[in-house]
């Protein structure tokens, strides 16, 4: 008698599947682009403030950027 199989992958059965892997790298994506908008609304709300205030922020204009990636630098 002829028997056939049809798990040929060779993955074990708790492994995740190309969809969930794909499914889980979009996930992660979206939320880096939603991190990286809600930087961008700080960015803009500093902008929008006077020189006098950013002063009291101890920040200057020109230095909008860093102090809102500050986090991202090592120096």
């Amino acid at each position: 008698m002829t028997t056939y199989s049809t798990d040929i992958s060779g993955k074990k059965s708790d492994e995740k599947g190309f969809l969930a892997r794909w499914l889980d790298r979009i996930s992660r994506s979206m939320e880096r682009q939603a991190h990286v908008l809600s930087r961008r609304d700080l960015i803009e709300m500093l902008e929008a403030k006077s020189d006098e205030e950013l002063a009291a922020l101890g920040v200057r204009r020109d230095q909008i950027a860093h102090y809102v990636f500050r986090d991202l630098f090592y120096a």
